[in-house]
Protein backbone atom coordinates (compact mmCIF):
# COMPACT_ATOMS: atom_id res chain seq x y z
CA UNK A 1 0.00 0.00 0.00
CA UNK A 2 1.49 3.43 -0.94
CA UNK A 3 2.30 6.44 1.84
CA UNK A 4 -0.70 8.31 0.29
CA UNK A 5 -3.14 5.33 0.64
CA UNK A 6 -2.31 4.21 3.89
CA UNK A 7 -3.08 8.21 5.12
CA UNK A 8 -6.11 7.90 3.11
CA UNK A 9 -7.56 4.81 5.28
CA UNK A 10 -6.20 6.30 8.11
CA UNK A 11 -8.24 9.47 7.58
CA UNK A 12 -11.26 7.87 6.99
CA UNK A 13 -10.71 5.29 10.65
CA UNK A 14 -10.61 8.83 12.16
CA UNK A 15 -14.01 10.16 10.45
CA UNK A 16 -15.76 7.01 11.99
CA UNK A 17 -14.16 7.23 15.46
CA UNK A 18 -15.97 10.99 15.42
CA UNK A 19 -18.91 9.85 13.77
CA UNK A 20 -19.04 6.86 16.49
CA UNK A 21 -18.55 9.60 19.08
CA UNK A 22 -20.50 12.38 17.83
CA UNK A 23 -23.64 9.78 17.74
CA UNK A 24 -23.39 8.36 20.94
CA UNK A 25 -21.74 11.24 23.93
CA UNK A 26 -25.15 12.64 24.18
CA UNK A 27 -26.71 9.13 24.89
CA UNK A 28 -24.42 7.44 26.98
CA UNK A 29 -20.89 7.67 28.76
CA UNK A 30 -18.01 7.25 26.37
CA UNK A 31 -14.17 7.56 26.25
CA UNK A 32 -11.31 6.77 23.96
CA UNK A 33 -7.97 4.95 24.41
CA UNK A 34 -5.47 7.38 23.70
CA UNK A 35 -2.79 5.12 21.75
CA UNK A 36 0.31 5.15 19.05
CA UNK A 37 -2.67 4.53 15.92
CA UNK A 38 -4.51 6.96 17.58
CA UNK A 39 -1.79 9.66 17.27
CA UNK A 40 -1.03 8.56 13.84
CA UNK A 41 -4.43 8.48 12.58
CA UNK A 42 -5.03 12.26 13.97
CA UNK A 43 -1.63 13.08 12.25
CA UNK A 44 -3.57 11.46 8.95
CA UNK A 45 -6.78 13.28 9.44
CA UNK A 46 -5.03 16.48 10.01
CA UNK A 47 -2.93 16.15 6.82
CA UNK A 48 -5.78 15.55 4.17
CA UNK A 49 -8.11 18.32 3.19
CA UNK A 50 -10.88 19.81 4.04
CA UNK A 51 -12.70 19.03 1.32
CA UNK A 52 -11.75 15.36 2.08
CA UNK A 53 -12.51 15.56 5.44
CA UNK A 54 -15.62 16.42 4.49
CA UNK A 55 -15.98 13.45 1.85
CA UNK A 56 -14.71 10.80 4.62
CA UNK A 57 -17.21 12.39 7.48
CA UNK A 58 -20.08 12.35 4.94
CA UNK A 59 -19.45 8.89 4.19
CA UNK A 60 -18.91 7.62 7.63
CA UNK A 61 -22.65 9.45 8.96
CA UNK A 62 -24.33 7.62 5.57
CA UNK A 63 -23.50 4.62 7.71
CA UNK A 64 -23.40 5.10 11.61
CA UNK A 65 -26.57 4.92 12.75
CA UNK A 66 -27.11 1.16 10.93
CA UNK A 67 -23.88 0.28 12.89
CA UNK A 68 -25.48 1.60 15.72
CA UNK A 69 -28.89 -0.14 14.89
CA UNK A 70 -26.68 -3.68 14.54
CA UNK A 71 -25.28 -3.24 17.89
CA UNK A 72 -27.71 -2.22 20.93
CA UNK A 73 -25.18 -2.75 23.56
CA UNK A 74 -23.33 0.04 22.03
CA UNK A 75 -26.22 2.68 23.20
CA UNK A 76 -27.73 1.07 26.04
CA UNK A 77 -28.03 4.18 28.61
CA UNK A 78 -26.09 1.96 31.37
CA UNK A 79 -23.64 3.67 34.08
CA UNK A 80 -20.20 2.00 32.62
CA UNK A 81 -18.31 3.59 29.99
CA UNK A 82 -18.43 3.16 26.63
CA UNK A 83 -14.44 2.71 25.26
CA UNK A 84 -13.49 2.83 21.66
CA UNK A 85 -9.96 2.24 20.35
CA UNK A 86 -7.73 2.41 17.67
CA UNK A 87 -6.23 -1.30 16.78
CA UNK A 88 -2.63 -1.02 17.02
CA UNK A 89 -0.71 -2.18 13.44
CA UNK A 90 0.10 -5.62 15.56
CA UNK A 91 -2.96 -7.07 15.75
CA UNK A 92 -2.94 -7.31 11.98
CA UNK A 93 -0.19 -9.56 12.36
CA UNK A 94 -2.21 -12.03 14.66
CA UNK A 95 -5.05 -11.98 12.45
CA UNK A 96 -7.03 -10.13 14.26
CA UNK A 97 -8.25 -7.63 11.13
CA UNK A 98 -10.51 -4.51 13.31
CA UNK A 99 -9.62 -1.30 12.81
CA UNK A 100 -11.81 -0.03 15.74
CA UNK A 101 -12.72 -1.88 18.94
CA UNK A 102 -15.11 -1.21 21.07
CA UNK A 103 -16.11 -2.53 24.44
CA UNK A 104 -17.69 -1.95 27.77
CA UNK A 105 -15.49 -1.60 30.41
CA UNK A 106 -17.75 -3.69 33.19
CA UNK A 107 -19.14 -6.28 30.87
CA UNK A 108 -17.44 -9.01 28.86
CA UNK A 109 -18.60 -7.45 25.50
CA UNK A 110 -17.27 -6.08 22.32
CA UNK A 111 -17.77 -5.48 18.90
CA UNK A 112 -14.66 -4.29 15.90
CA UNK A 113 -14.96 -2.26 12.79
CA UNK A 114 -13.01 -3.44 10.05
CA UNK A 115 -12.79 -0.21 7.48
CA UNK A 116 -11.45 0.26 3.77
CA UNK A 117 -11.66 3.39 1.85
CA UNK A 118 -12.51 2.53 -2.02
CA UNK A 119 -11.21 -1.26 -2.09
CA UNK A 120 -12.86 -4.63 -1.34
CA UNK A 121 -9.32 -6.32 -0.96
CA UNK A 122 -9.90 -9.49 1.52
CA UNK A 123 -5.72 -9.40 1.65
CA UNK A 124 -2.59 -8.25 0.40
CA UNK A 125 0.11 -10.73 0.50
CA UNK A 126 3.26 -11.16 -0.69
CA UNK A 127 5.10 -14.17 -2.29
CA UNK A 128 9.08 -14.22 -2.57
CA UNK A 129 12.23 -16.39 -2.70
CA UNK A 130 12.13 -16.42 1.02
CA UNK A 131 8.86 -15.76 2.38
CA UNK A 132 7.39 -18.64 3.85
CA UNK A 133 3.66 -18.24 3.00
CA UNK A 134 2.50 -21.81 4.30
CA UNK A 135 3.96 -21.23 7.87
CA UNK A 136 2.33 -17.64 7.69
CA UNK A 137 -0.75 -18.71 6.45
CA UNK A 138 -1.80 -22.03 7.90
CA UNK A 139 1.18 -23.06 10.22
CA UNK A 140 3.19 -25.36 7.21
CA UNK A 141 6.26 -24.36 6.75
CA UNK A 142 6.17 -24.86 2.36
CA UNK A 143 8.05 -27.90 0.91
CA UNK A 144 11.52 -28.77 -0.45
CA UNK A 145 9.60 -28.92 -4.03
CA UNK A 146 7.82 -25.58 -3.36
CA UNK A 147 10.84 -23.88 -3.03
CA UNK A 148 12.53 -25.56 -5.87
CA UNK A 149 9.64 -24.46 -8.06
CA UNK A 150 9.93 -21.15 -7.59
CA UNK A 151 14.16 -20.50 -7.18
CA UNK A 152 14.42 -20.16 -11.07
CA UNK A 153 11.85 -17.93 -11.70
CA UNK A 154 13.05 -15.58 -8.39
CA UNK A 155 16.23 -15.95 -10.08
CA UNK A 156 15.36 -14.36 -13.23
CA UNK A 157 13.73 -11.43 -11.20
CA UNK A 158 16.92 -10.96 -9.36
CA UNK A 159 19.09 -10.83 -12.78
CA UNK A 160 16.42 -8.10 -14.19
CA UNK A 161 16.12 -6.07 -10.95
CA UNK A 162 20.10 -6.11 -10.85
CA UNK A 163 19.38 -4.62 -14.65
CA UNK A 164 17.22 -1.71 -13.62
CA UNK A 165 14.22 -3.50 -16.14
CA UNK A 166 11.15 -2.10 -15.80
CA UNK A 167 7.94 -4.59 -15.38
CA UNK A 168 6.35 -3.24 -18.29
CA UNK A 169 9.81 -4.12 -20.13
CA UNK A 170 9.95 -7.84 -19.18
CA UNK A 171 8.87 -9.92 -22.01
CA UNK A 172 6.59 -13.26 -21.56
CA UNK A 173 6.08 -12.09 -18.00
CA UNK A 174 3.05 -14.19 -17.56
CA UNK A 175 4.61 -17.17 -19.10
CA UNK A 176 7.80 -17.06 -17.35
CA UNK A 177 6.88 -15.76 -13.75
CA UNK A 178 3.13 -15.25 -13.12
CA UNK A 179 1.90 -19.28 -14.55
CA UNK A 180 5.19 -20.77 -12.50
CA UNK A 181 4.56 -19.13 -9.68
CA UNK A 182 0.90 -19.66 -9.15
CA UNK A 183 1.30 -23.10 -10.18
CA UNK A 184 3.73 -23.78 -7.68
CA UNK A 185 1.21 -21.86 -5.19
CA UNK A 186 -1.47 -24.57 -5.78
CA UNK A 187 0.91 -27.05 -6.11
CA UNK A 188 1.92 -26.50 -2.20
CA UNK A 189 -1.62 -25.96 -1.09
CA UNK A 190 -2.82 -29.12 -2.25
CA UNK A 191 0.36 -30.79 -0.94
CA UNK A 192 -0.49 -29.12 2.38
CA UNK A 193 -3.90 -29.56 2.19
CA UNK A 194 -3.59 -33.40 1.31
CA UNK A 195 -1.31 -34.25 4.41
CA UNK A 196 -3.32 -31.83 6.88
CA UNK A 197 -7.13 -31.01 6.12
CA UNK A 198 -6.80 -28.61 9.29
CA UNK A 199 -5.22 -26.23 7.51
CA UNK A 200 -8.20 -25.36 5.78
CA UNK A 201 -9.57 -23.45 8.62
CA UNK A 202 -6.14 -21.50 9.75
CA UNK A 203 -5.81 -20.31 6.13
CA UNK A 204 -9.33 -18.89 6.00
CA UNK A 205 -8.34 -17.16 9.24
CA UNK A 206 -5.65 -15.89 7.75
CA UNK A 207 -7.53 -14.24 5.00
CA UNK A 208 -10.97 -13.15 6.74
CA UNK A 209 -9.70 -13.01 10.19
CA UNK A 210 -9.70 -14.64 14.01
CA UNK A 211 -12.54 -12.29 15.37
CA UNK A 212 -16.28 -11.26 14.46
CA UNK A 213 -16.19 -7.54 12.96
CA UNK A 214 -18.58 -5.59 10.71
CA UNK A 215 -16.01 -4.32 7.30
CA UNK A 216 -16.89 -0.93 6.16
CA UNK A 217 -16.08 0.07 3.00
CA UNK A 218 -16.56 3.71 1.45
CA UNK A 219 -16.77 3.72 -2.49
CA UNK A 220 -16.66 7.33 -3.17
CA UNK A 221 -17.51 6.80 -6.60
CA UNK A 222 -20.82 5.46 -5.99
CA UNK A 223 -21.99 7.90 -2.65
CA UNK A 224 -22.16 4.88 -1.00
CA UNK A 225 -20.58 2.86 2.57
CA UNK A 226 -21.44 -0.87 2.86
CA UNK A 227 -21.63 -3.07 5.97
CA UNK A 228 -20.47 -6.43 5.44
CA UNK A 229 -20.88 -8.64 8.78
CA UNK A 230 -18.38 -11.41 9.86
CA UNK A 231 -20.01 -13.10 12.63
CA UNK A 232 -18.05 -16.04 12.94
CA UNK A 233 -18.34 -16.86 16.19
CA UNK A 234 -21.90 -15.30 17.39
CA UNK A 235 -20.39 -12.16 19.19
CA UNK A 236 -22.26 -9.65 16.96
CA UNK A 237 -25.85 -7.95 16.86
CA UNK A 238 -26.30 -9.22 20.64
CA UNK A 239 -29.43 -7.54 22.26
CA UNK A 240 -28.79 -5.11 25.38
CA UNK A 241 -31.27 -5.42 28.33
CA UNK A 242 -33.88 -3.24 26.55
CA UNK A 243 -33.64 -3.73 22.96
CA UNK A 244 -33.13 -6.38 20.29
CA UNK A 245 -31.70 -4.99 16.88
CA UNK A 246 -34.09 -4.78 14.27
CA UNK A 247 -31.79 -6.51 12.31
CA UNK A 248 -31.30 -10.19 12.04
CA UNK A 249 -27.02 -11.05 12.25
CA UNK A 250 -26.62 -14.46 11.26
CA UNK A 251 -23.87 -16.98 11.96
CA UNK A 252 -21.68 -17.36 9.40
CA UNK A 253 -20.23 -21.16 9.28
CA UNK A 254 -16.31 -21.43 9.30
CA UNK A 255 -14.98 -23.44 5.79
CA UNK A 256 -13.51 -27.17 6.87
CA UNK A 257 -13.06 -28.23 3.35
CA UNK A 258 -11.30 -27.15 0.06
CA UNK A 259 -13.24 -27.97 -2.56
CA UNK A 260 -11.61 -27.34 -5.63
CA UNK A 261 -8.18 -24.99 -6.59
CA UNK A 262 -7.93 -24.17 -10.43
CA UNK A 263 -6.59 -20.79 -12.35
CA UNK A 264 -9.02 -17.81 -13.32
CA UNK A 265 -10.68 -18.92 -16.87
CA UNK A 266 -8.94 -17.18 -19.39
CA UNK A 267 -6.44 -15.51 -16.73
CA UNK A 268 -2.86 -16.15 -16.30
CA UNK A 269 -2.93 -14.07 -13.23
CA UNK A 270 -5.83 -15.34 -11.13
CA UNK A 271 -6.29 -18.29 -9.28
CA UNK A 272 -9.30 -19.22 -7.25
CA UNK A 273 -9.88 -21.46 -4.19
CA UNK A 274 -13.56 -23.05 -3.07
CA UNK A 275 -13.92 -24.19 0.36
CA UNK A 276 -17.18 -25.12 1.46
CA UNK A 277 -20.00 -23.39 3.44
CA UNK A 278 -20.23 -20.75 0.23
CA UNK A 279 -16.49 -19.03 0.81
CA UNK A 280 -14.67 -18.60 -2.36
CA UNK A 281 -11.00 -16.39 -3.01
CA UNK A 282 -9.50 -15.31 -5.70
CA UNK A 283 -5.91 -14.67 -5.61
CA UNK A 284 -4.44 -12.18 -8.42
CA UNK A 285 -0.35 -11.76 -8.76
CA UNK A 286 0.71 -8.32 -9.77
CA UNK A 287 3.78 -6.40 -9.07
CA UNK A 288 3.88 -3.46 -6.91
CA UNK A 289 6.89 -1.77 -8.25
CA UNK A 290 7.58 0.19 -11.64
CA UNK A 291 10.81 -1.88 -11.48
CA UNK A 292 11.32 -5.78 -11.49
CA UNK A 293 11.48 -6.69 -7.53
CA UNK A 294 11.86 -10.56 -6.52
CA UNK A 295 8.65 -10.12 -4.97
CA UNK A 296 5.05 -10.21 -5.91
CA UNK A 297 1.64 -8.79 -4.41
CA UNK A 298 -1.58 -10.83 -3.89
CA UNK A 299 -4.39 -9.02 -4.52
CA UNK A 300 -7.28 -11.57 -2.44
CA UNK A 301 -10.48 -10.42 -3.14
CA UNK A 302 -13.99 -12.90 -2.37
CA UNK A 303 -15.92 -14.80 -4.81
CA UNK A 304 -18.27 -15.41 -2.74
CA UNK A 305 -19.19 -15.64 0.77
CA UNK A 306 -22.02 -16.79 2.58
CA UNK A 307 -26.22 -15.74 2.61
CA UNK A 308 -24.95 -15.30 6.17
CA UNK A 309 -22.73 -12.41 5.72
CA UNK A 310 -25.09 -9.77 5.55
CA UNK A 311 -24.79 -6.92 2.92
CA UNK A 312 -26.18 -3.29 3.49
CA UNK A 313 -25.79 -0.55 1.28
CA UNK A 314 -25.98 3.04 3.08
CA UNK A 315 -27.02 5.68 0.51
CA UNK A 316 -25.09 9.08 1.25
CA UNK A 317 -27.34 11.76 2.31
Amino acid sequence: MSVNSNNQGRAYEYAWMTALLELLKPLRKTDVVYNSSYEANERAWNAISQEKQKLYTTSANAAVNTIVELEPMMDENSVDTLLFEFQRDEAGENGDVRDIVIHRDDIDWEIGLSIKHNHDAVKHSRLSHVLDFGKEWYGVPCSHDYWNDINQVFELLKCEKDRGTAWADLDKKEETVYVPLLQAFLNEVTRAYRENPNIVVKMFEYLVGVKDYHKIVSHDSKKMTLIHTFNLHGTLNQPSAVKVSAFEVLTADIPTEIIAMRFKKNSNTTVEIYMDNGWAFSFRIHSASTVVQPSLKFDVQFISTPVSVMNIECKWH
